[in-house]
This record gives C-alpha cells, sequence and structure tokens, in this order.
C-alpha cells in the first residue's frame, strides 16, 4: 500500500538514460543497505514507456494543466466578461462552486488511476524505490543510480546549499535570505524632499510600475518562465538533455539558493580529457527564452572547455520567477557551487553569457573579481532603451520607471567594476539589441557596452579623438571596413602594446588608467583603435544564430 501511495503522489518519468560504464560501481564495492540493483542498460535504453491506465491519466491530467494556465492568463478579462455579464453575483457563484468541487474530484481520481497504472509498471517501481532511497540516504552510490532517470525535477534531491561554504563569511560576508547585493539606481530626482506628500503622490506610479512589471513586463522580458512556451519545447529540452547526460557525461544537479528558488544545472566535466582547455570551467547564463538544454553551452563544449549549464529561476526545472534579485541569487550559487563542490579556484572559471544572460554575467564579474575572464555575446548596456524601443512613445516615463525599479538589467554599470579580461562579441545583423532595424548596426547596443568599458577602463584614451575614431569604426559592418579604418590611421600595434605595458608595469593593473594623458592626438586614435579591436569581435550573424566554436576565443589581457 505504502508502495502504490508512492507511485500516486511520485514525479512523472520522462526517460531512463542507458547506463555508461564508467558510472558502474566497482565489482568488489559492496552496496549500502539502501541501494539499489539497477537493471541492465541494453532493456533500458529508451524513453519510459507507460502502461495504458498512466499514459491515457497522464494525458488527462497535463490536458488540465494546459487549460488551469489559459485560465490563469485569461483571468482579468474573464472577470471582467461575467462581472458585465452579471455573474457573479452569490447565486451564480454557488453553483459554479460546485462544478469546480466535482471537477478536482474527477481530477484527483484520475491521478489515482495514474498511480494504479504507475504500480503495475516494474519500470516506475524501480525509479521511485530508487528515488525515495535516495532521499533517505544521499550516498554517491544512490545520486549515481538515480542520475540514470529523467523526471520532474521538484522531486529531485537538492545537491548543494546556498549556505554550505564555510568560508563564504570570511571571505566576503556571504548573502543573507533577503539576497545578495544589487547596485541601486539613482532616484529618478535627485535633491527632492521624500516627504511623507512626496511619498503619496508617488504611490499611485509605484503601483502602475508593480503591477506592469510582475504581470505583462516580466512575460515579455523573459518569455522562457512562461508555463505554456516550456511546454511546447519540452520534447526538444527531453533531447537536449539527453544529449548532454549520454554523449558528455553531463551530471545534473540541484541547488538551493538563499531565496529558496531551486537552480536546475547540468555539469560536463573534461579535466580527464587530453585538452587543456578541460581545466578551465565555462559557466553559460541563458538567453531570456535559452534553457542549458538547447542554449549556448554547445559552444564552449564544442571549444573543448567544462562547462556548467543553468536554467534561470522559473526556467525548466528551477523554480521561482526571474527578476533581477532572484537571477543574481541563483548566479550566486551556480558560482559558489562551481568552487566549493566542483572544485574549480576561481582563477579558472569563465563566464560566458548570450544576450540577456550578459546581467547575471557581469554580476559574477563584479561580485568575484577574480574570476579569469568574461565573454558576451550579443549583450548590451542597459535595458531602458530596448524597452523603449518596443512600447508606445507615450509609455515612455512608466517604461523607464518600471525597468529601473524592477527590471533593472544594468550590464554596462556592473561591468565597469570588474577588473579583469573582457571579450565583447557583436551581431552585425542582430535583430533584437538594435534600436532601430538591424542593418544600423551603430543602434546596436553592444556599441554603447563597449564605448560605456572603455571610456571607464581608459578615460584619458577615449577623450574626443579616441572616441569618435572608435565610433567610426564600430560603423563598419564588415571585416574589409574594419581593416580599411585601421589602415588608414596607421595603427602601429607594437607601440600600443609597450605603451600599454609599460603603464601597467609602473602603475600596476587596476583601472581606470590615466595611460593617454601626455599623448597626441594621432596616438590618442591609435590606442582606442587597438583597444576597441582586441575588446570587441564581430560575427557576422543575427542574433539566435548559434556561436560557432571557433569564435570562441579567450579575452585578450596584457
Amino acid at each position: 500500500m505504502a508502495k502504490l501511495l508512492s507511485c500516486v503522489l511520485g514525479p512523472r518519468l520522462y526517460k531512463i538514460y542507458r547506463e555508461r560504464d564508467s558510472e558502474r560501481a566497482p565489482s568488489g564495492v559492496p552496496e549500502t543497505p539502501t541501494s539499489v540493483t539497477t537493471p541492465p542498460s541494453s532493456s533500458w535504453d529508451t524513453y519510459y514507456q507507460p502502461r495504458a491506465l498512466e499514459k491515457h491519466a497522464d494525458s488527462i491530467l497535463a490536458l488540465a494543466s494546459v487549460f488551469w494556465s489559459i485560465s490563469y492568463y485569461s483571468s482579468p478579462f474573464a472577470f471582467f466578461y461575467l462581472y458585465r455579464k452579471g455573474y457573479l453575483s452569490l447565486s451564480k457563484v454557488v453553483p459554479f462552486s460546485h462544478y469546480a468541487g466535482t471537477l478536482l474530484l474527477l481530477l484527483a481520481g484520475v491521478a489515482c488511476l495514474r498511480g494504479i497504472g504507475r504500480w503495475t509498471n516494474p519500470q516506475y517501481r524501480q525509479f521511485i524505490t530508487i528515488l525515495e532511497a535516495t532521499h533517505r540516504n544521499q550516498s554517491a552510490e544512490n545520486k549515481r543510480q538515480l542520475a540514470n532517470y529523467n523526471f520532474d525535477f521538484k522531486s529531485w534531491p537538492v545537491d548543494f546549499h546556498w549556505e554550505e561554504p564555510s568560508s563564504r563569511k570570511e571571505s566576503r560576508g556571504g548573502p543573507s535570505r533577503q539576497g545578495v547585493a544589487l547596485l541601486r539606481p539613482e532616484p529618478l530626482h535627485r535633491g527632492t524632499a521624500d516627504t511623507l506628500l512626496n511619498r503619496v503622490k508617488k504611490l499611485p506610479c509605484q503601483i502602475t510600475s508593480y503591477l506592469v512589471a510582475h504581470t505583462l513586463g516580466r512575460r515579455m522580458l523573459y518569455p522562457g518562465s512562461v508555463y505554456l512556451l516550456q511546454k511546447a519545447l519540452m520534447p526538444m529540452l527531453l533531447q537536449g538533455q539527453a544529449r548532454l547526460v549520454e554523449e558528455c557525461n553531463g551530471r545534473r544537479a540541484k541547488l538551493l539558493a538563499c531565496d529558496g528558488n531551486e537552480i536546475d544545472t547540468m555539469f560536463v566535466d573534461r579535466r580527464g580529457t587530453a585538452e587543456s582547455q578541460g581545466q578551465k570551467l565555462v559557466i553559460c547564463c541563458e538567453g531570456n527564452a535559452g534553457f542549458y538544454e538547447v542554449g549556448c553551452v554547445s559552444t564552449p563544449l564544442e571549444a573543448g572547455y567544462s562547462v556548467l549549464g543553468w536554467n534561470h529561476p522559473g526556467f525548466a526545472g528551477s523554480t521561482g520567477v526571474p527578476f533581477p534579485q532572484n537571477e543574481a541569487n541563483a548566479m550566486d550559487v551556480v558560482v559558489q557551487f562551481a568552487i566549493h563542490r566542483l572544485g574549480f579556484q576561481p582563477q579558472d572559471i569563465i563566464i560566458y553569457a548570450w544576450s540577456i544572460g550578459g546581467f547575471t554575467a557581469t554580476w559574477a564579474a563584479m561580485s568575484y573579481p577574480d574570476i579569469s575572464a568574461v565573454i558576451l555575446d550579443a549583450s548590451f548596456d542597459d535595458l531602458v532603451p530596448l524597452a523603449l524601443k518596443v512600447m508606445p512613445d507615450s509609455w515612455r516615463g512608466l517604461v523607464t520607471r518600471t525597468v529601473r525599479q524592477h527590471l533593472n538589467l544594468n550590464n554596462a554599470e556592473q561591468l565597469c567594476r570588474y577588473q579583469g579580461p573582457v571579450l565583447l562579441i557583436r551581431r552585425t545583423k542582430d535583430e533584437i539589441i538594435t534600436t532601430t532595424v538591424p542593418e544600423d548596426i551603430m543602434s546596436n547596443r553592444g556599441n554603447d557596452l563597449l564605448l560605456k568599458l572603455l571610456q571607464y577602463r581608459y578615460p584619458r584614451v577615449m577623450a574626443e579623438e579616441g572616441l569618435r575614431v572608435v565610433r567610426q569604426w564600430l560603423e563598419a559592418s564588415s571585416q574589409l571596413e574594419e581593416a580599411s579604418i585601421y589602415s588608414r590611421w596607421e595603427v602601429e600595434e607594437d607601440w600600443c602594446l609597450s605603451v600599454l605595458r609599460s603603464y601597467q608595469a609602473e602603475h600596476g593593473p587596476d583601472f581606470p588608467w590615466t595611460v593617454g594623458e601626455d599623448m597626441s592626438a594621432d596616438g590618442r586614435r591609435q590606442l582606442a583603435l587597438f583597444l576597441a579591436q582586441k575588446y570587441l569581435h564581430n560575427f557576422e550573424a543575427t542574433h539566435c544564430t548559434p556561436l560557432p566554436a571557433q569564435n570562441f576565443q579567450i579575452p585578450w589581457h596584457l
């Protein structure tokens, strides 16, 4: 009876992976009392095949879940319609509640039938036995056996807790349960007295901004968190995860962040290979509709690096909602997991981000200054110009206020707090982070990210002459045009390198530098072009084109 109840309440099982020979337990090692013997891999190398009863019951429950999701998103319009028609009176609501109660009882009966179908299936009984054993005792053997199954991630046991690292309070004063530290935007009206009357006047605008951010705004910014989209992508996500586990020996793990969100991660270890890149770990930060199963992790994997992918809060197996604070909390526990559980030193970690993932990447670079390098692909400097692009001009004030207060993705501000090597990859046909049309390459917000970074690090070089010539270089949309501008100003790379190295030897590596202070205008132009070419690489593609492995390069540094 206990096993039947476990089958009724247990998670949905999607796939049983083939067992890898490298993970088989040594024959001379005795099993723990709670370990479970896994059947031979030859009969288990397939998607899980439910019995007819479980299959049909699952279909009914899945359909009910989709209808519930549609009802949730359309509920404001439904309530308005019912109110106008007079259906919200007590005499109408009571019968409706009876119908709803009957429907819930029927769905509960369907769930019980599904549990009976699972109970009659030896594959599911085997799985639920291993899952229960792992929850009781998270031994290495039990976790190894559980890793052979792909199931609803809510039931996966927590592998790493944000409070586990004993050294973090000593080293950097770890986060509280309220979350890690973020850079807060300056008040829109500086110098205004924050009196009670002013607070009351601002209250309607603040309430409106809150409602917009937590309804339409968040879902527009992170469409990957919408349940219906995840449901449509589920077959593709399962295939991608199977590829990472079966072909790349990926290891899935659940991390618990300081805000209580559970973060779904996948780690591929290449340290045992002959390739030197395998000693470096690339932490990948996905875009606003990206998942590690099918996202940018493929680029560093093809390049031979060890890779740690993770899903945003609210994406696939991760819980929560992807607001900036939750995003930073998730990134913090991912970095801590990489250092304290996977055993990588910060100097061996590279942060690689695509698109909106630049926010968490720059936050990690700001908060963990010892990391090796940061690579930002198709990213931007600030969210406000891109948000204004897609909203009516009459909403400018509301959009700006909403972004600054609730969705403040200030990538450039965070990146300027990082002292290490940086590489920006600009898509020359990007249709997402341009504020006009894809053909207008100067409206690409990656340009602004580069300019703000160079102006912070080399303010004397990026004076009028330097800024002007870098803008000319950024207007180039092909390698031929870039080379033409570069040769027109006769950039002597050896001279630029010697100037920068001499300054670093005399003044140290910390930015900002005053190099170029006593330099001619021609010298500043040469240095500005040299630095721009080192910090930004062009890639002739649209926003969503996968980055080839040969374009994944370690950032330049002296």
